[in-house]
């Protein structure tokens, strides 16, 4: 007998749409209890997460980057792992060891706090380059490999990293291979004079995040995210996408503009943002809201660009308002 549950075009179920969408919104809730007045900083992340992208979030220290990943860590009923990068972190700190066994002379693998679901990589600019590298096949291919042998990573894998200012003492600036890896990029900003009187009152006693409970388990996560990518894009959309892209590659002020890699996050992270908004299509408004976050740190400024004080996001609103919108 025929199943009468209707879906989209794209083979979705409507009705799964609208019970992954609640859930969805129980789990932006919670986030809104630790993070106050950044809605939109929420709803980008759950883009991430949706698009099983990694998140890169830079910022002054003590404006909540921490706080954020740790929130949604604990939001998610998943293994999580918190990493202080310091300069003398190494690879092996990261992604493990064979350890010697004296009583049979044998070697067993001792796993490194990556093989989790999500990985917390706190102020990962403070590492080595050698050892901020070592995330790149964790981030890329769900797999870490350790003396000549390859282990797969759990799924659902997310790694939030945090980072201060390049120009702050003490960081080095990650390289242009890894920033590719990250879906989005986040800057959450100082909160505005009543949102930071709310957040002294609501820690005067305890932190909020100490009360928070799991809302999705991580076979919903995994579910949700099986669900995007059944988000239907038409090829005109697509096609709006590229141009945008082409247009970083043509662009006299950058030295570098976004790859191929870069297109398709761009694609997954709008088909996440349009389920996230409970539609089973991608609008052009979806591509309009993902391409900054999406787009920005993949680019790289020419000496003359830096010196002239413009910046990346505004490259992007500027290639946002020249390419043609279709209709």
């Amino acid at each position: 007998m025929e199943s009468t549950t209707p879906t989209s075009e794209a083979g979705v179920s409507t009705e799964a749409l609208a019970e992954q969408g609640k859930k969805l919104n129980l789990l932006a809730e919670n986030l809104a209890r630790v993070i106050r007045g950044k809605p939109d900083t929420i709803d980008t992340l759950l883009v991430a997460l949706l698009a099983n992208g990694s998140v890169l979030m830079e910022d002054v220290p003590g404006v909540g980057k921490t706080t954020l990943a740790k929130a949604l860590a604990k939001s998610i009923d998943v293994d999580f792992r918190r990493v202080q990068f310091t300069p003398d972190l190494l690879p092996s700190d990261i992604l493990g060891s064979s350890i010697y066994n004296p009583v049979d002379g044998t070697f067993y693998f001792r796993e490194g706090p990556v093989f989790c679901n999500i990985l917390l990589a706190d102020e990962i600019n403070r590492a080595s380059p050698r050892t901020q590298s070592a995330l790149l096949e964790a981030m890329s291919e769900g797999q870490a490999t350790i003396d000549g042998d390859r282990h797969a990573l759990p799924s659902p894998f997310l790694v939030l990293a945090t980072q201060n200012p390049v120009d702050f003492h003490g960081t080095y600036p990650l390289p242009e291979a890894q920033m590719d890896r990250f879906l989005i990029q986040l800057n959450l900003g100082y909160p505005d004079q009543d949102t930071e009187v709310g957040i002294l009152f609501s820690q005067q006693e305890a932190h909020p995040i100490d009360d928070l409970s799991s809302v999705l388990t991580r076979d919903e996560v995994s579910q949700m995210q099986t669900t995007v990518r059944k988000v239907k894009v038409e090829e005109t959309v697509a096609q709006y996408m590229i141009e945008l892209v082409q247009q970083t590659r043509t662009d006299a002020r950058l030295t570098l503009g976004v790859s191929p890699r870069g297109s398709l996050m761009l694609f997954r992270a709008c088909q996440a943002a349009a389920f996230a908004a409970g539609r089973d299509f991608v609008m052009p408004d979806d591509v309009q809201k993902m391409a900054p976050p999406v787009l920005s740190h993949r680019l790289i400024l020419t000496s003359k660009t830096k010196y002239a004080n413009v910046n990346k996001q505004q490259i992007v609103s500027e290639i946002l308002s020249q390419v043609r919108v279709p209709t």
